[in-house]
């Protein structure tokens, strides 16, 4: 299964309606969660996701909206007895904070939480990397990358004869009986999926969101607001959406807005002055798959 839960969607300050930031994807066996605010711990009892389905915590930087919720989540893996490992990315410029969220209270630590700060942009695991993003403190954003595969040609293994274990067989080896890999199959894209937090508009932003099957991005404010966004290190939602649209994203996920507004529905309608894609203003608890992959 490839979705994303969100767990919440304000910015800086929960609202009535709107539970502090943090983001569970669920791709095949990984369980990435991102930034998570504060109550994050009983956002996701109400989602139904298990504290042992989280295999990476990833932390774009260490303002509190993004990871006060670290504390209960790390202590639950704890309590819970979680028996794989789980990898903790951050800015290594906020090894003092994560310390501290870390122990912020006396615990019987039974999990093992293997920590990963960064300082740079590049692969941080297999298939995650980091990039700079441009906000008041230090901050990456993150992008997982399916490696490319094959799709098996169902008419093509027939007429080559090739049926039930030995088309595994051909997979491993490349070639079975004079009959190639590349004759029955057919290139299959890796998916993308790329999270991008506070920031500015700043080359890190692109090279992120290239060509993702799913962009969950920050819009913190509306355009009118543009001038206010800049100073303070954020993105309008006409921004995103124009990231999105010339970097060729599939789905895009607005998220991370700010208490002063009420009305949802403006994120939309300024998005899709420049986005024709796929497009969710984000909601708490709302449920989102990651796209169907693509076919060469």
């Amino acid at each position: 299964m490839r979705e994303l839960v969100v767990l919440g969607t304000a910015s800086q300050a929960p609202t009535r309606t709107r539970h502090h930031n943090g983001y569970f994807l669920r791709f095949d066996d990984q369980g990435l969660l991102f930034d998570p605010g504060e109550g994050t711990q009983r956002q996701m009892l109400l989602a139904g996701i298990p504290v042992s389905a989280v295999t990476r915590l990833c932390l774009t930087h260490l303002h509190g909206d993004h990871c006060l919720g670290v504390p209960g989540v790390l202590q639950r893996i704890s309590l819970d007895q979680v028996a794989h490992p789980v990898h903790a990315h951050f800015p290594a410029s906020g090894q003092e904070y994560f310390s501290r969220l870390r122990y912020a209270s006396s615990y019987l630590e039974r999990g093992e939480i293997a920590e990963h700060p960064h300082a740079a942009d590049g692969p941080v695991a297999p298939g995650l990397e980091v990039a700079r993003l441009e906000h008041p403190v230090e901050a990456f954003g993150y992008r997982l990358t399916e490696p490319d595969g094959v799709r098996m040609l169902p008419d093509e293994l027939a007429r080559a004869g090739i049926t039930g274990p030995r088309v595994r067989e051909l997979q491993a080896r490349g070639e079975l009986d004079g009959v190639t890999l590349e004759q029955v199959s057919a290139p299959r894209p890796g998916q993308v999926v790329a999270f991008v937090m506070d920031t500015r508009l700043c080359a890190g932003v692109y090279a992120l969101a290239d060509g993702a099957d799913m962009l969950v991005i920050e819009s913190t404010f509306l355009h009118a607001e543009a001038d206010l966004a800049h100073t303070y290190g954020h993105l309008t939602a006409r921004e995103a959406a124009t990231v999105a649209a010339e970097c060729g994203v599939r789905t895009l996920v607005l998220t991370h807005f700010s208490q002063r507004y009420t009305d949802p529905t403006a994120f939309e309608r300024e998005a899709r002055e420049v986005f024709a894609g796929e497009l969710h203003v984000a909601e708490d608890l709302m449920r989102i798959p990651v796209p169907p992959r693509l076919s060469r």
